[in-house]
């Protein structure tokens, strides 16, 4: 396993973690049983980077993760992210206040049954809440020994710059891939001068990078992704297109969409790290091979000339999700 440095701490996470949303129902159901399966699974194949948040099935998914640990504490780096809230009418919202950030620290904590979040994110910037309030007190966690690193999802590189400020930031999470490739670039950019992680989230596309899908009837009824512009009518066909000349690449470098599109993204530099999810053993070793994948400056050229930024067809999420990102 490929290990790369979390931001300026001495904490080291595998170059491909899992990312464990999909284990929650947010595409179809999950087995829980299976799921604690693929966890232990991506255990032992060298992943230590496991990344929850407490929006995955509203605590569900902190609790599953809280058993697969049960004695396997110490082989992981685990994160996880506060900051999105469902109101009583069942709408979402983001609440960055200061005491509601230790509040949802010891509930993460109860469900995970663990002493100490190893990397703690602010999942959605607050915009009524100064983001120098919501980072002092996730400092105050690191101080009472809650917390060991700070990270912040979806921040634009001006917030990052002042909330890093108050306290070290050590990893910032965007999408990025080489169907969404602007705001990570401009993010990435940011990051770098101030040596912090890029963690990429969605590396695969929501799977659209994997080469699986061809149309609608590829996402089954009721999946959450056929609510994103991305999966929708002509944005489809596009994306469908793109992917078509991701897939020409791989066939001559004889590996599938999805490695070639990891192996981009890890070619752009030791601070980025991609978490892409799944649910099944076979994609974790897939994701994984990736690692063995060499890709030359030429390469990585050809790959980005035929992605190009801007070339994903569709916003990233539903109209009303997009007003709670990148902020």
């Amino acid at each position: 396993m490929e290990m790369r440095k979390l931001g300026g701490t001495p904490i080291r996470i595998s170059a491909i973690g899992l990312g464990l949303m999909s284990m929650s129902g947010v595409y179809g159901n999950a087995s829980d049983e299976e799921s604690i399966g693929v966890i232990h699974h991506a255990i032992d194949r060298g992943i230590n980077h496991l990344d929850s948040a407490d929006m995955y099935g509203w605590g569900h998914n902190e609790q599953l993760l809280g058993r697969a640990l049960k004695g396997k504490r110490d082989k992981v780096v685990l994160a996880t992210k506060f900051g999105q809230v469902k109101g009583a009418d069942g709408k979402q919202g983001i609440d960055g206040r200061p005491e509601y950030v230790m509040q949802a620290c010891e509930a993460s904590l109860k469900r995970l049954g663990v002493e100490v979040i190893d990397l703690y994110y602010q999942h959605r910037v607050d915009p009524n809440v100064p983001i120098e309030d919501t980072v002092g007190a996730m400092k105050r966690l690191v101080e009472q020994g809650k917390v060991r690193a700070l990270g912040l999802s979806e921040a634009r590189p001006e917030t990052i710059r002042r909330a890093h400020k108050v306290h070290p930031i050590a990893a910032v999470q965007n999408e990025y891939s080489l169907l969404y490739r602007k705001e990570g670039e401009e993010t990435l950019q940011a990051t770098r001068q101030l040596g912090i992680t890029l963690v990429a989230y969605a590396p695969l596309g929501r799977s659209m990078l994997t080469g699986t899908v061809h149309g609608k009837a590829d996402v089954p009824d009721g999946d959450r992704r056929l609510q994103h512009p991305r999966f929708q009518g002509e944005n489809l066909d596009r994306n469908v297109a793109l992917v078509q000349r991701i897939e020409a690449i791989a066939r001559e470098k004889k590996c599938t969409p999805a490695q070639l599109a990891l192996a981009w993204l890890l070619a752009q530099g030791n601070d980025v790290v991609a978490i892409p999810g799944t649910k099944r053993k076979q994609r974790v070793d897939e994701n994984l091979a990736a690692l063995q994948i060499n890709l030359s400056k030429e390469d990585v050229k050809r790959i980005s000339d035929a992605a190009p930024i801007g070339a994903g067809a569709g916003t990233r999420y539903p109209a009303e999700t997009m007003k709670r990102v990148y902020l």
